[in-house]
């Protein structure tokens, strides 16, 4: 049920033609438009809420060697070394993931979700953005998704 996601997937022209249609920051509002887990509703508007009471002032763990294990085990890679393309395309998986019938299926996936979000809620409150280039900006793919979702 779970397929894995890697580097060398997104590094062959074959695949990069499949995953083409993931590149701009518009494919994710359209990949919310489906179904929407409950669980990614609820984190976006705790993220929404964070975002505008507090503007990312308050400082925010680093996920722990556990979390990123997990993520690991899936074929996820850290959202500060992901671009658009690849967020988008995990986060189209995730929903699928989460509106599955099978019960841990749906919870590794939310599990994977809150792990992203809070990785996003640690790149916004170290200033992240202003540090990186253009190449691994899949940050911004996610927070698009949460901004979409908690409308």
């Amino acid at each position: 049920m779970f397929q894995k996601f890697s580097k060398r997937t997104y590094r062959q022209e074959s695949e990069q033609r499949t995953y083409g249609r993931y590149d701009n920051l518009s494919m994710s509002s359209f990949i919310a438009r489906g179904q929407i887990p409950l669980k990614h509703r609820q984190l976006a508007a705790n993220y929404m809420v964070i975002k505008r009471i507090f503007g990312f002032s308050a400082l925010h763990a680093r996920i722990n060697n556990y979390e990123r294990s997990i993520l690991k085990k899936y074929g996820f890679d850290l959202l500060e070394n992901s671009t658009i393309s690849q967020i988008n395309h995990q986060l189209e998986q995730l929903k699928i993931w989460s509106n599955s019938n099978e019960t841990y299926v749906k919870a590794y996936a939310d599990e994977i979700f809150e792990i992203r979000v809070k990785e996003l809620k640690f790149l916004r409150a170290s200033n992240y953005s202003t540090a990186v280039g253009e190449i691994y900006d899949g940050y911004k793919a996610l927070e698009r998704y949460i901004e979409y979702v908690a409308g």
